[in-house]
């Protein structure tokens, strides 16, 4: 399974084999989808306070970088916990999609240095 994940973090962006899980993928002629949720463990940062799960955020569909000859998005949805005590909404801060763009930032990155030439 190691190995398995190790793969997936050379295709897909590292944070999302690390901090989401893979719930499902479709693929309909040359468009594949991947959707993920954010795994339920609360922020590090956050060690601190007493926090709940408290659902999902709403869903961001993000373009990546083409597999294999299919355009390729991700589906994330990213979780939020409750803080038992003050009641605050907590979340991670995930910079999932390069400013102006619906493209990760990888891909932006790569876009923008072959528009160069």
């Amino acid at each position: 399974m190691d190995n398995y994940q190790e793969l997936l973090k050379l295709i897909l962006p590292e944070f999302l084999i690390t901090h989401f899980d893979l719930i499902s993928h479709t693929k309909k002629d040359e468009v594949m989808h991947l959707y993920f949720e954010e795994r339920n463990s609360a922020p590090k940062e956050e060690t601190s306070r007493e926090l709940i799960a408290h659902g999902f955020h709403k869903q961001a569909t993000i373009q990546d970088f083409p597999l294999r000859g299919n355009t390729v998005y991700l589906h994330v949805k990213r979780r939020r916990w409750l803080d038992k005590t003050t009641k605050e909404v907590v979340q991670r801060d995930w910079n999932l999609v390069a400013q102006g763009t619906r493209m990760t930032t990888e891909f932006a990155a790569f876009l923008k240095e072959i528009s160069r030439y």
